[in-house]
């Protein structure tokens, strides 16, 4: 049997998938695989969407895992809340920049810099 579609999840669901596919997106990074790791940001990104349709932007929803264990989880809540959170969303990859947690410690260097250059705009 096939699992549900986006559209039939619940914000709640669409939030813990998130954070599953961040978990398999770390696993991915640490074994090189880099078309994994590429076919989960799609997925990610899907759900972003997903949520960001539904009344009120329930892209918020994310923000709870701004406190997940994992890092890169983290880093795809907090890069993917920027739009609707974005002090908050700032403070965390400044932290994340100071932390020199790599990869992801450049990653949320690289995406400061593109938006102080003004090279990227949340929406």
């Amino acid at each position: 049997m096939k699992g549900k579609s986006l559209k039939e999840m619940s914000v709640d669901e669409l939030v813990d998938r998130f954070a599953d596919l961040g978990l398999r997106q770390y696993r991915a990074e640490l074994e090189d695989d880099h078309a994994a790791f590429n076919r989960l940001f799609d997925q990610l990104r899907d759900i972003r969407y997903e949520l960001k349709s539904r009344d009120g932007d329930q892209r918020t929803a994310l923000l709870r895992l701004y406190e997940h264990p994992n890092m890169q989880v983290r880093l795809n809540a907090v890069k993917s809340t920027l739009a609707v959170a974005p002090q908050a969303a700032r403070e965390a990859l400044e932290a994340f920049a100071a932390s020199h947690h790599y990869p992801q410690a450049g990653d949320a260097g690289m995406t400061l810099f593109a938006l102080d250059d003004g090279i990227f705009e949340p929406k």
